[in-house]
């Protein structure tokens, strides 16, 4: 028998006080306007208050005011790239490169304008003109933490570990609290079963103690390495953290379905993955598996033929309704 390990079900939503926020913003943008209404040519207050209404999602708001913050101060190049940022985030890529170098060209020195092309080069799978950008940020500044962190993220989708890694490294020396390279890093390394992955995650947790992603990925790297209770003890502070985390109960019963045999505990964890994702494929699954391997065939070919509707080519229930049928089990045809 076959079961499923980690699943990918997808982003919980998070209560994160988003209420207080929103107040708090709104309180914000009211005293930014009255700012503006004794300063309107003051181009850092419409900069400013683009922020707000970025934060506010009010992207449409932000980009009229980033805008008026470029008609006053048209040789600022600030402006363009945060202009350049919101066409960023709102997908219109071609925009986004445009105000990036435009920046570019009117400073000829700006180091960020030419990461944040790198980036998006990156983003477009064009390597060659997003290691250009990068060395040609470095050129100007060599000790720029982010110019070696976009090197190694080049590298690394080029398929070079060992570059990958050495620009990782280089960016944590020149930014100690550097935490996307410790990520990178520790990932890099876990996919070598390397034990010096678990320095890189704990010097992650270290700069952001509440990471769900650091915490996680620990916790892979423990399950994958045997060690059990470890990597239950991972997925228990990401419960705390954020309980609405369907991927750290489904992990949580992989290992007490696989490792332990705790079929009834296992079951309870794909539960509450389920009720937190409801079209979680792998956890019906593994769910039903529990209940094949306690005799309890019914149970298990309702949760087979759930997992095989969300995802119809999901192999390991199809295997599983089959043994079912050869248990003597009548499955429907579809």
């Amino acid at each position: 028998m076959l079961l499923l390990a980690c699943g990918t079900p997808g982003s919980a939503p998070v209560d994160n006080g988003s209420v207080h926020a929103g107040d708090s913003l709104q309180l914000q943008l009211r005293a930014m306007e009255q700012r503006l209404l004794a300063e309107p040519g003051n181009a850092s207050l419409y900069a400013d208050r683009a922020l707000i209404n970025e934060r506010m999602d009010s992207l449409d708001g932000a980009e009229s005011d980033w805008k008026r913050a470029i008609a006053i101060e048209a040789q600022e190049a600030k402006w363009l790239i945060g202009l350049g940022d919101l066409y960023y985030r709102k997908a219109r890529i071609a925009d986004a490169e445009e105000q990036f170098t435009k920046a570019v060209l009117l400073a000829g020195q700006n180091t960020e304008a030419r990461l944040k092309l790198s980036e998006l080069k990156l983003l477009q799978r064009e390597y060659t003109q997003a290691m250009g950008w990068a060395n040609d940020a470095l050129r100007i500044d060599a000790q720029l933490p982010r110019g070696y962190f976009l090197k190694g993220w080049i590298h690394m989708e080029a398929g070079d570990t060992a570059l990958a890694m050495s620009s990782y490294r280089t960016a944590i020396e020149q930014d100690p609290d550097m935490y996307d390279a410790y990520i990178a890093l520790g990932l890099l390394h876990a996919a070598r079963r390397e034990a010096i992955a678990l320095q890189y995650y704990n010097t992650a947790l270290e700069l952001r103690p509440r990471s769900v992603e650091a915490w996680y990925d620990k916790g892979m790297f423990l399950q994958e390495a045997g060690a059990d209770s470890a990597a239950l003890a991972c997925y228990a502070r990401i419960k705390e953290i954020d309980p609405r985390n369907a991927m750290a109960w489904y992990n949580t019963g992989y290992v007490l379905l696989e490792r332990q045999e705790k079929y009834p505990e296992a079951r309870v964890q794909f539960a509450e993955a389920i009720k937190l994702f409801p079209t979680y494929a792998q956890a019906y699954f593994n769910r039903g598996l529990t209940y094949e391997l306690e005799g309890r065939l019914d149970s298990a070919l309702t949760d087979y033929q759930r997992a095989l509707a969300l995802v119809p080519d999901l192999t390991v229930a199809a295997e599983g309704l089959g043994r079912l049928q050869q248990k003597g089990v009548r499955v429907p045809r579809p």
